[in-house]
């Protein structure tokens, strides 16, 4: 299967770098993901917001997970370069700190607040979910 290079960079470090065969993406047009976009080599070139959710590499022939929250990607047809807020493999997720997220949103929803406050936990909320979601798969 033909390969592309792949670039995930996040503020605190460099993610991942190297060539895979295809990678599904959350995309967004605001902080929670509307759906996922598959990406293979040969894409025509795009640059689109990327949602809160779980980033699917897949190298090698094997499928690897990642929790991403938010950012942007430059696809072109041999390169894909990710920019994001916050990149995270399962094996790097604290479940508890995600668990504890998950219901600190899940408190602010049920709150009155402006619709800016409540965007804001909406997205705290996928992002604890999503975290949640990837950090289960490493066990299973």
């Amino acid at each position: 299967m033909p390969t592309f290079h792949l670039d995930i960079v996040s503020p605190n470090r460099e993610f991942f770098s190297g060539d895979v065969e295809e990678i599904i993406l959350p995309v967004s047009n605001g902080y929670v993901s509307d759906g996922y976009m598959g990406v293979l080599a040969g894409h025509e070139p795009l640059v689109t917001p990327i949602g809160i959710g779980v980033l699917r590499i897949k190298q090698n022939g094997e499928w690897r997970d990642a929790a991403i929250s938010g950012g942007f990607a430059e696809i072109l047809p041999n390169s894909v370069t990710i920019l994001s807020d916050s990149v995270e493999w399962p094996e790097e997720i604290d479940a508890r700190r995600a668990e504890e997220a998950l219901r600190r949103a899940q408190e602010r929803l049920r709150q009155r607040m402006s619709r800016e406050e409540y965007l804001r936990s909406q997205a705290a909320l996928a992002r604890a979910l999503t975290r949640l979601r990837v950090s289960n798969r490493k066990v299973q």
